[in-house]
């Protein structure tokens, strides 16, 4: 190439090429986790309860406290904010003060945050500008329900992901809300609680369970026929004609429904997908463009987990990786062990005692690191055995040495593995 016209190159602006280019989606917005549907299918029972309880904000009266639960991508954030948009409409057609407000429990997980972000949206000039931290809980909590008096009327009050919270803080902010009712004058308020726990309530102490008294609505996973409709209907909103294969769609919502029938994993592979496409400048969107978006998305999820273990984590990992590696499954915690406090001599590191390290077991569990299952021995007691849980697309070993000075010099010696049978 002529230095003319190198230099020509240089002074084009690289998104002038990408902006000509035909883009396959024709609203990317459709395939966006906040993105609001005109209808929502396989959820008008669910719509209906929670309709049939705060349709009595608009009588005047208190609606009950609810509980929504259900595995993720379940649909009950996006139902809860349908209703509660319909309803805030309703009451200001017909004359009716009501005000609801969400606060997502995963981003503003303290007690002080709760209220100081619920107090502040009934804020108005002349406020004391309640601040990010610093005062007093109990005094948040008393302006908070001085504003509430001030707006008069019925407020709903939606803690999402509530488990997360309580979890981390125990359930007096719940308490404190559900005892709102016993001392305000000029306004009600309810609580609605969403819970990815299906046992959220033993959580709690019969003291706040008693207090709430909820109703319950239970949503459960969709299967891959109902995913394969609401993709259907977002694809009509969001993708070109034509450029979807036959077979896609269906693909996204049967891989969907393995991962507990999460909505959201079914939007996000499709999304995902016709970027790959659209990437690799292909004017079709097939099921490789999909498999495409699964490796992707299994990396992108997976990978920051395994770079931020601890290291003491990392290397129970590691010890359950390497004796895979080796062609062992359903691995017993006891060799586990064995080559965990091997690994730790060959780094010097102090190893954890057996019952620490089955505590780092259930940790990894949780995370879906690995699957850790209790099988009976017998008259020898109970053990678990352990498979890892990283799909094949993603190398873990590799992470971690990446991020772990520790593990590359653990992966350079020799190990006494158990030979598989």
């Amino acid at each position: 190439m002529k230095k003319n016209e190198v230099e020509t190159k240089m002074r084009e602006n690289i998104f002038d090429s990408l902006i000509e280019s035909d883009s396959l989606f024709v609203d990317r917005q459709a395939f966006e986790h906040g993105f609001e549907p005109d209808s929502l299918p396989h959820r008008e029972k669910e719509v209906r309860g929670l309709g049939e309880n705060l349709v009595e904000a608009l009588r005047g009266h208190i609606p009950s406290n609810m509980l929504l639960y259900g595995v993720p991508g379940s649909g009950k954030t996006i139902v809860t904010k349908t209703v509660l948009k319909q309803l805030k409409s309703k009451g200001k057609s017909n004359g009716t003060a009501v005000k609801a407000y969400t606060i997502n429990c995963r981003t503003v997980d303290t007690k002080y945050r709760v209220i100081q972000g619920l107090a502040n949206r009934l804020e108005r000039a002349g406020d004391i500008k309640i601040p990010f931290t610093g005062w007093p809980t109990d005094k948040v909590l008393e302006e908070f329900r001085r504003r509430m008096d001030r707006r008069g009327g019925i407020h709903v009050i939606v803690l999402d992901e509530i488990d997360h919270l309580v979890a981390k803080v125990g359930d007096s902010i719940i308490y404190s809300l559900s005892n709102l009712n016993l001392e305000l004058e000029s306004s009600k308020c309810c609580i609605i609680g969403i819970s990815n726990d299906l046992h959220f309530t033993k959580m709690l102490t019969p003291q706040v369970a008693s207090r709430l008294a909820q109703i319950d609505l239970v949503f459960h996973p969709y299967g891959a026929n109902q995913i394969n409709d609401i993709l259907q209907e977002r694809v009509r909103h969001g993708i070109r004609d034509g450029v979807l294969d036959q077979s896609v769609v269906g693909l996204c919502s049967a891989l969907a429904a393995q991962e507990h029938g999460d909505a959201r994993r079914a939007l996000d592979l499709l999304r995902i997908a016709v970027k790959k496409a659209q990437q690799m400048g292909h004017e079709l969107v097939d099921r490789g463009h999909v498999r495409l978006a699964q490796s992707q998305l299994e990396h992108d999820q997976l990978t920051p987990v395994l770079r931020t273990l601890p290291l003491q984590q990392k290397i129970l990992l590691f010890s359950i990786c390497i004796n895979e590696e080796n062609g062992l499954k359903n691995i017993s915690t006891g060799e586990i062990y064995r080559t965990y406090t091997e690994v730790c001599m060959r780094i010097m590191i102090e190893p954890l005692t057996p019952r620490r390290i089955s505590s780092l077991l259930n940790e990894l569990d949780s995370l879906g690191i690995i699957i850790a299952r209790n099988v009976s021995k017998g008259r020898g007691g109970r053990s678990k055995q352990i498979n890892s849980a990283i799909p094949e697309s993603l190398d873990v070993m590799a992470e971690m040495r990446d991020s772990e000075p520790m593990i590359e010099e653990a992966s350079k010696s020799k190990y006494r593995l158990q030979r598989p049978l």
